[in-house]
């Protein structure tokens, strides 16, 4: 059977190259990591690496091992993740706006489920302003939203270019009032607008209203009007305008987590995990 605390050593030899640079990795003497790759190559009686003077490269078998190994560590890994993670139960009652519910927010559930299955998660779906107030009144415990314009309350997440977008085939009329499609409910994408058009000396007309990002993409993409999205919700089938086209600039949007005053320790722990979605490429996918 192979032994599963030689793999370490083998995956740090095959992505440093050598065997010096793989010891310092893993703060072990240069000839420990030597006889646990010669361990490693007679209990698989393959030869694992080429060596020569100046490199160590895999051979094909050392090749196919690698990936399998690397598998097992981050298996081992999220087994030592869940039994370190102290053991959380109860219901937390997220609230979230959609270009979020409709991105990162289910990988990272699953790993916050992954680490605590004794919490339940009940999970609402709507505009910040009615999200915020819920939360203010005790009905929800943790909150990931836009920022209202103006306002520096909550953990900053993330910040996005808020975007005019159009249909690929919607033009310009010059003169004729710019039709707009807008949530129908309060939303910090909807004050944005109407207060950079309200600057401006645009004629303007709403044709169009929902209560959903869905709703508003699809009047903008059916060239029905243009709507204010953000960057991220930009789709095949629409294109942004810009200020060469006559439209004025709209702020970015900012998207924070809030918890109430008193949090739980599980509610806690699932802000801490929404705030990982701030590392690495992980703004929404739509």
């Amino acid at each position: 059977m192979m032994e599963f605390e030689l793999l370490p050593s083998f995956v740090a030899v095959a992505e440093c190259g050598g065997f010096h640079r793989a010891a310092e990795q893993l703060n072990l003497t240069q000839s420990t990591v030597s006889q646990q790759i010669k361990r490693l190559e007679l209990e698989t009686k393959r030869s694992l690496f080429r060596r020569t003077t100046r490199s160590v490269v895999l051979t094909d078998d050392g090749e196919m091992l690698l990936g399998d190994a690397r598998r097992l560590l981050q298996l081992e890994e999220a087994a030592r993740q869940r039994l370190a993670a102290p053991r959380l139960s109860g219901t937390v009652r997220l609230g979230v706006v959609e270009e979020i519910a409709g991105g990162s927010l289910p990988s990272a559930l699953g790993r916050f489920a992954a680490l605590h299955p004794g919490v339940k998660l009940e999970v609402q779906i709507a505009v910040s302003a009615e999200l915020l107030e819920e939360l203010d009144a005790g009905r929800l415990d943790v909150v990931f939203a836009k920022r209202p314009l103006g306002t520096s309350k909550g953990r900053l997440v993330w910040r996005e270019p808020l975007v005019w977008a159009a249909a690929d085939t919607f033009d310009l009329i010059p003169g004729a009032a710019l039709p707009l499609a807008l949530y129908r409910e309060r939303s910090v994408s909807r004050e944005a607008a109407l207060a950079a058009l309200q600057d401006s000396e645009l004629t303007w007309e709403i044709v169009y209203t929902s209560p959903s990002l869905t709703g508003v993409r699809a009047a903008a993409l059916a060239g029905l009007a243009i709507t204010p999205l953000p960057a991220s919700a930009v789709v095949a089938g629409l294109r942004i305008l810009d200020a060469e086209e006559g439209l004025p600039r709209l702020p970015d949007l900012e998207f924070a987590i809030y918890e109430k005053a008193r949090s739980d320790n599980a509610a806690a722990a699932l802000a801490a995990a929404l705030q990982a979605l701030a590392q690495g490429p992980s703004r929404p996918t739509m």
